[in-house]
Order: structure tokens, then sequence, then C-alpha cells
């Protein structure tokens, strides 16, 4: 049986003729930038998200990106000032700390649940720490009440990175409504995909979403002048189409994804293999559903499901402290030792997960891995 990681055709099948309307709907009207398709989606999404604001851009690196650049542009941050994040996460997001001369702090995480340890941060906060940049990774909420207590306590910017997990919620609120500001991506693959590169900011700051929206508009609050030196990075109408048509089906798709981790919760069961903190369905839309393989044995196992045509995916195999664009960064010489984040990069698999699993290839994945020794 075949049991692709993800197939992104079947994902956009699903909803095939709405998407192609929609497509087609762009393409007659002869507006493709700027106009009532990323209008009606900034909307829509802020509204979903539960934030005032919503502006779209290129893709979530940008949304990333802009945020800390306005922050900067606004006089809240200025280079140099430090940024706690996650050590394990994707490295988008300490790119658009280091993008705009920021100096990322790197927290360990949870063996147990993959994300930010809390108890971890108040002891690397010093005077220059002017934000918590939390990553909602895997499709897990990371926000906890502590990191709520120390926002307060130290006044610290509560930035999100909200790329994997579209549609999860903290105490009641969507993440990517908690913080001050939230970066979001629409990369194909993600819960909530585009055709393409997609990405947006959500903000309850209305000075932010200004300065965001000029920043991703050349630096341009009006036509010809230039508040800022920005740069283009705009949504373009056709992906917000598409998003707008995906976003109506988001839950229901969510919640499939949720009756797959179910089942693989219940039924794998192989001593190599640990599964993360299982988290009740609000606080996990699984993104991703990563398993941690013990004994050395991650890329063994990896090419014995590859053999049995299961695909899977390592997320990720080098962490961004060890990677060699950040060898040489004064913040990372000597090179960091983050034991818990290195020891998931080399034994962290990602198992198939999506909307359009069968119950069948549910089933032939747990066997497999259960059969595994």
């Amino acid at each position: 049986m075949n049991v692709p990681f993800l197939s992104l055709h079947d994902v956009t099948a699903m909803h095939g003729d709405e998407i192609r309307e929609a497509a087609r709907r762009v393409i007659d009207s002869g507006w493709y930038l700027q106009g009532k398709e990323n209008e009606a989606f900034e909307k829509h999404y802020a509204e979903y998200i539960g934030s005032p604001f919503c502006i779209g851009c290129a893709n979530g690196l940008d949304a990333l990106i802009w945020i800390f650049r306005a922050y900067i542009e606004l006089g809240v941050m200025q280079p140099g000032d430090e940024v706690i994040v996650p050590a394990n996460t994707y490295i988008a997001t300490i790119l658009g700390i280091t993008e705009n001369g920021l100096k990322p702090v790197l927290v360990e995480p949870r063996k147990e649940t993959l994300e930010i340890d809390d108890s971890l941060i108040e002891a690397v906060i010093t005077p220059r720490t002017k934000a918590i940049c939390i990553v909602h990774l895997y499709g897990r909420n990371a926000m906890t009440d502590k990191i709520a207590e120390l926002c307060k306590k130290y006044n610290l910017k509560l930035i999100e990175d909200n790329a994997q997990a579209h549609g999860c919620t903290w105490h009641g609120k969507r993440t990517g409504s908690i913080g001050d500001a939230a970066g979001h991506s629409f990369y194909p693959g993600k819960n909530l995909g585009a055709l393409g590169d997609a990405g947006a900011v959500t903000t309850n700051d209305p000075e932010l979403a200004a300065a965001v929206r000029a920043l991703a508009n050349y630096g341009s609050q009006k036509k010809y002048i230039f508040k800022y030196a920005g740069r283009n990075s705009r949504l373009d109408e056709i992906q917000a189409a598409i998003l707008d048509v995906k976003l109506k089906y988001l839950d229901e798709d969510i919640q499939r994804r949720q009756e797959v981790a179910a089942y693989y919760y219940a039924h794998i069961s192989n001593p190599l293999i640990e599964l993360p903190e299982q988290l009740d369905d609000a606080h996990n839309v699984y993104h991703l559903f990563p398993i941690i393989v013990k004994d050395g044995k991650r890329d063994a196992l990896h090419d014995y499901l590859a053999e049995k045509e299961i695909g899977t995916v390592i997320h990720y195999p080098i962490a961004p402290h060890k990677q060699e664009c950040y060898a040489k960064e004064a913040w990372n010489i000597p090179q960091l030792s983050l034991p818990i984040t290195e020891f998931l990069a080399d034994a962290e698999l990602s198992l198939p997960i999506s909307p359009c699993m069968t119950k069948e290839q549910m089933e032939y994945v747990a066997e497999c891995i259960n059969a595994f020794a």
C-alpha cells in the first residue's frame, strides 16, 4: 500500500472546483495585486484568528521579518536587542530575527512537548531582551501561563510564529491572536496552504499593522510616497482567493487530522518509538505528527518505511545553531551546546498525516511501525 507523506494533489482536489472557480474569477477580473480578493481574505482570516488586523504578504519568513522590522522602525526595538526563541525551531524563525540585526537567544525545548521550556526563559532575560518569540511547532500550542507572566513582568513583546498552527487555541483564543503580533505561513503543505508561497501578519496594534503593510509595499503608505525603505512582499490575488476558499474548510480538515492522530496514539506501540505528550485537540492541529525514535534508529526506520511505501520526513536534521550560516555569529561562538535540541534533530521523524488519509492507510502505518525492530 502506498501512503504518501502528504499528497498536495489530493488535498487540492478536495475543494478543486471551488479553487478553480476562484482562480478563474481573478483571471477574468483583470486585477491581480492588492485588490478585492486580498481584502476579503484578510478580513476573513482576521475574523477566524480573532485579531483586529491582518496583512497579507509574500511568505511566512517575510511575515516575521516585517514584524521585527516594524518594531525597529517604531522605536520599540533597535539592532542588537535580544529576542528569546526556541532552539529547535525551523530556521525561518531565527532568520526573521537576525535579518533585522537582532540577537536570537536560543532556549531549549521540553523533550516531552517539543515546545520551548518556559522554566528556562527567565534565566536568560537581560536588559537588552525585548521580546519572546514562541513557535507553535508541529501544530502544537507553545503558549503557557508562565510565558504570559514573564512578558508582563519584564514588559516584553510576545511574538508568535504561527506558521504551523492555523486553528490551534490557547485558553479559548486562536494562536496568532495571543501575543502582540504573529507571522503566518501559507506554504502549500501547511494546514491552510496556498498553491505557492504566501503569508500574513496578524496583530492587535494598529500602528504596527500600518508599518507592516507599508514595509511590505516598498515602504509606501501612499502611492509614490515612501515613509520607509521597504521591499516588495505582497500576497497576490490568486493566492488570496484560493486561501479564502480553503479557509472555509480549515476546521473540518483539522478535525480529520486529529482523527488520524488519535488513531496513531491509540495503536502505535513499539518500545523504540516515543510519542510526544498528547494534548487535547484544542491545543494541537497536527500540522505534523512527530515521533522520537530511540537507540539511534531514526534513519533506519525512515528507510524501512520507505521500503513499505510509507512517506516520512525528518524535521529538522540539523539544528539552527549548527548551520553554517550561523557558525561565525558572535552569539554562537563558541558554538552553543543544546543537547535536547541536538537529540531531537537526530531522533525526530514525522509520520504521514493529512485530511485525505484513509482508515486503511492509518492501519498500515501503525502496523508497519509496530513491526519495526
